[in-house]
């Protein structure tokens, strides 16, 4: 693989990612607990304290167990494929349509956003009206959004159809777990949900190698990989029991309404002032729309009888702290995992499979790591490697923004991306302890949805504002070095009319070969100027993540039983 071994990028951790290795640290904690008990002559913990799903358990046959893990797997991978899939086919999607930079913020965009609004509503639908049913739905609204997308004729089409995407997965991404606690008794419950967490693990890891493969064929083939896994999870949900709990909440529509519109507004403003102005109306009314829709989304959370966001949550100031330290955290991997492909592919000539398999090192650190981080937190609590955690993963970032155009992957980016997932082991499940301890067991299943919601939410916006940090370096730099371009005035022109596309943008035709050359490395070199700046901005969102546990997170430690009843909670 010639781009790994003398060049190499990424997909991200996504919350569905994170899920999977906090469960994973988890159950391995769990483990090493119940063998401490059994030295020490203790009784075996309660698997039903363990792991608790509200409402009791509709307990399934070992047989039906089969079926129920085997579709939840594979519905599970349908979202945890189609995140780092897209990002590695976001360059080929930019150079077939010709698309403006804020063009590919929307395809990501419009999937986080209906996913980050509609995530904790959807988990109630599951318990009111059939957790079979919910997530089938969700399965279904997925697949024929993905077969949209895939034979979407433009860009504006291919966004509206990752919106629809979005809303499948927020029905469908709380619905596996959902099923598993509602399909097993307690004596088998963490097995099964130890196995959908190792077999969900794998499906993250394949997920940027094998977009990347698809991407070399087709971008569109990165949608209908989906088509295939989708109908086979319809057919084993035919065997899978229905459950629903009688004591379900109710649904909070007006909160989840105004979240939408609130995230929208916002997140349309921030991306279109790039290429429409600050001044524009459009931009304006959004981020005025947005603004008072998330001022009402609070105003109507604080008075309602079951809100999708209780406030009262964040009278605790670790729970607030560790949502805030999600906050920059999340925010600031996201948005780097977003641009690091197109500097990768677009600037430094990788292939879409070398890109992917760049990612490598950072998934297969953050799992070899599981078991230790979750030692971390049995032994000195969530505070200290809270602290830690996010100092790490800014020096990676810093890492990430001193490669220059070319160079080998193992001595420019290879080390960054090391460093990025020793510093997500050692922050993932400190953090996911924080929250689940400040909101105690009765909260736990909430305080879970509560911060992914917002691990998702942080990507969304800090996409779109430190988007605009990218773009606007972009646009200085390479006027900067166009005009030192022995160029005329007119091509000078042509060359910033191009702009918006970022580093997809092209020399005007019919330049001679070595003035087209000058401008292809004036983009080059501006992206990766503007790259840097992101990046670096990315590494100040870390550090007030550590500020963030630093100043609110208890420091009293945590037991490790304690720890390990809550995290399961989820």
């Amino acid at each position: 693989m010639r781009e790994l071994l003398g060049s190499g990028h990424a997909g991200f951790l996504s919350p569905q990612g994170r899920e999977v290795f906090v469960i994973g640290c988890v159950l391995r904690a769990r483990k090493d607990e119940q063998w401490e008990r059994q030295q020490a002559g203790a009784p075996e913990a309660c698997e039903e304290e363990a792991i608790r799903s509200g409402p009791p358990a509709t307990v399934a046959a070992h047989a039906v167990g089969r079926w129920v893990l085997a579709a939840t797997i594979l519905g599970s991978s349908l979202a945890f494929i189609d995140g780092t899939v897209v990002s590695v086919a976001l360059p080929a999607i930019a150079r077939e349509f010709g698309a403006q930079g804020a063009d590919v913020q929307w395809v990501v965009e419009a999937y986080a956003l209906f996913l980050s609004a509609l995530l904790i509503v959807s988990g109630s639908l599951g318990d009111r009206f059939g957790r079979r049913r919910v997530y089938a739905l969700g399965v279904t609204v997925f697949t024929l959004a993905s077969i949209a997308c895939g034979l979407a004729p433009s860009v504006q089409w291919l966004v509206a159809s990752r919106a629809a995407q979005g809303v499948g997965a927020a029905l469908l991404v709380p619905g596996s777990l959902a099923l598993i606690s509602a399909s097993f008794d307690p004596a088998r419950r963490g097995q099964a949900i130890g196995t959908w967490s190792g077999f969900s693990g794998i499906t993250s890891a394949i997920g940027p190698v094998l977009g990347g493969w698809l991407v070399t064929l087709s971008w569109r083939w990165a949608f209908f990989l989906n088509v295939p896994l989708a109908a086979v999870v319809l057919l084993l949900l035919r065997r899978v029991p229905e459950s629903r709990n009688p004591q379900a909440r109710e649904l909070d529509l007006p909160g989840a309404a105004l979240a939408t519109t609130g995230l929208g507004g916002l997140v349309f403003g921030l991306i279109e002032s790039s290429r429409r102005g600050w001044s524009d109306p459009a931009v304006l009314a959004g981020l005025a729309v947005g603004g008072a829709s998330l001022a009402a989304f609070v105003a109507v959370e604080a008075r309602s009888k079951s809100p999708m966001l209780p406030l009262g949550l964040f009278r605790s100031p670790t729970f607030a702290g560790a949502n805030a330290l999600t906050f920059f955290l999340y925010g600031a991997l996201a948005c780097v995992f977003f641009f690091l492909p197109l500097e990768l592919i677009q600037v430094q000539g990788y292939s879409p499979l070398g890109a992917g398999a760049a990612m490598l090192p950072f998934i297969a650190v953050l799992f070899s790591f599981s078991r230790w981080s979750g030692g971390l937190v049995a032994r000195f609590g969530p505070r200290r490697p809270l602290i830690v955690g996010p100092i790490v993963v800014a020096i990676g970032f810093l890492l990430l923004a001193l490669p220059e155009v070319g160079g080998s992957y193992w001595r420019t980016f290879f080390p960054g991306v090391l460093v990025l997932g020793f510093g997500m082991a050692v922050s993932i499940a400190p953090l996911t302890t924080a929250v689940m301890n400040a909101a105690g067991e009765g909260n736990a299943g909430i305080a879970s949805g509560v911060n992914n919601a917002v691990s998702r939410t942080a990507g969304l916006l800090a996409i779109a504002l430190l988007g605009i940090l990218l773009t606007g370096v972009f646009d200085r730099d390479l006027e900067r070095r166009v005009q030192a371009l022995p160029l005329d005035p007119s091509t000078r022109a042509q060359v910033l009319t191009e702009r918006t596309k970022l580093a997809a943008a092209e020399p005007p035709s019919g330049l001679p070969a070595a003035e087209a050359a000058e401008v292809r490395r004036a983009l080059a070199l501006a992206f990766v100027t503007a790259f840097r700046a992101t990046a670096l901005a990315s590494a100040v969102l870390s550090i007030m993540g550590a500020a963030c546990a630093w100043v609110w997170i208890g420091r009293g430690g945590a037991s490790g039983s304690g720890v390990t009843r809550q995290f399961l909670a989820i």
